[in-house]
C-alpha cells in the first residue's frame, strides 16, 4: 500500500538537489553546474515523483470523504489553474526555469511581479486539486508530502537564489512567496 512513497521521496529528494545550482556551479563551472541541476530536477526528480503519484493513485485505499461532483469539479479547476500558472510562469522566465545558471537575472514581470514562486504556487494548487478529485488516503498522503516538499524546496531554492542573484534580497522583502497580497 505504501510502495508509492519510495519513488515519491526519491523524486522529491532529487528535485530538491536542483536548488543547489550555485554550489554545483562553483564546484564544476557554470555549464556543468547547470547540467547537474537539470539532471537532478528534470530527469531524476520530477519524473520519479510523478511515478510515485501514479502508484499512489493505483494503490487500494479508502476514500477519506465521499466523492461529490461539485468537489470533483473544484478539484479539476484547481488542477487546471495550477497547470496554467506553471505554464505561464515557465514561459515568462524561459531558460532560467529549464536550465538555471549563476548568470541568471531576476524575474520581475508577469506573475513574478506578484509572486516569488508561481511554479510552486501552481504545484500546490495541483496537489490540492488532485486530492479533491481522488480523496483517497494514499493520494492524501502523497499530496501532503508534496505540499511539505514544496515548502522545503522553496527554502533551499531561495538560499540558492540569494547566492546567484544579489537583487533577490530586496525582492524577498517586496514580493510574497506563494500567493499575491490582496488589497
Amino acid at each position: 500500500m505504501f510502495f508509492f512513497l519510495i519513488p515519491l521521496i526519491i523524486g522529491f529528494t532529487f528535485n530538491m538537489l536542483s536548488a543547489f545550482t550555485a554550489a554545483f556551479s562553483r564546484k564544476w563551472g557554470n555549464r556543468r553546474g547547470s547540467l547537474v541541476t537539470v539532471l537532478f530536477r528534470d530527469i531524476l526528480g520530477i519524473p520519479v515523483w510523478v511515478i510515485g503519484f501514479c502508484l499512489a493513485s493505483l494503490a487500494p485505499s479508502p476514500y477519506l470523504f465521499g466523492r461529490a461532483s461539485g468537489v470533483e469539479i473544484a478539484g479539476w479547476c484547481l488542477i487546471a489553474a495550477g497547470g496554467l500558472i506553471i505554464v505561464v510562469a515557465v514561459i515568462s522566465i524561459r531558460l532560467r526555469s529549464l536550465a538555471p545558471t549563476i548568470k541568471d537575472s531576476l524575474a520581475r514581470s508577469g506573475l513574478y511581479a506578484n509572486i516569488r514562486h508561481p511554479i510552486h504556487s501552481g504545484t500546490i494548487l495541483e496537489f490540492l486539486g488532485l486530492f479533491l478529485v481522488r480523496p483517497s488516503a494514499t493520494i492524501g498522503a502523497a499530496c501532503a508530502l508534496g505540499v511539505i516538499w514544496v515548502f522545503v524546496q522553496t527554502m533551499f531554492e531561495e538560499q540558492d537564489l540569494l547566492q546567484r542573484i544579489p537583487e533577490y534580497r530586496e525582492y524577498i522583502d517586496r514580493v510574497p512567496r506563494f500567493f499575491p497580497r490582496i488589497g
